[in-house]
């Protein structure tokens, strides 16, 4: 019983952590004057909508109440949690916007 809870419980630790994932790209993509859903569809087409990333939107603040997210800090964490494709497509922003 003891090893069920334990695997419950790291379970519930990753979905947590996930979701400060989502809300540190999405808080990102708003400081950025980009749609954290568009960026998403680019890397990931014709995947179903991410229900989380819908509700962690909500938990979003406007850009100008926001602490700035440097861009290592997304991008580290986006391919921590294996968002590769993701990642090469914030990457290609940063470089556009940096030109």
């Amino acid at each position: 019983m003891e090893e069920k809870e334990r695997e419950k419980q790291v379970i519930e630790n990753y979905q947590k952590d996930e979701r400060m994932m989502i809300l540190i790209y999405s808080q990102w993509c708003i400081n950025n004057e980009l749609d954290p859903v568009i960026l998403y569809e680019k890397a990931y087409p014709g995947q179903i909508k991410n229900s989380t990333m819908l509700e962690v939107l909500g938990l979003t603040v406007p850009a100008n109440e926001s602490e700035d997210i440097p861009d290592q800090t997304v991008l580290n964490i986006l391919q921590l949690f294996g968002n590769d494709d993701l990642a090469f497509i914030v990457q290609e922003y940063i470089e556009k916007r940096d030109d």
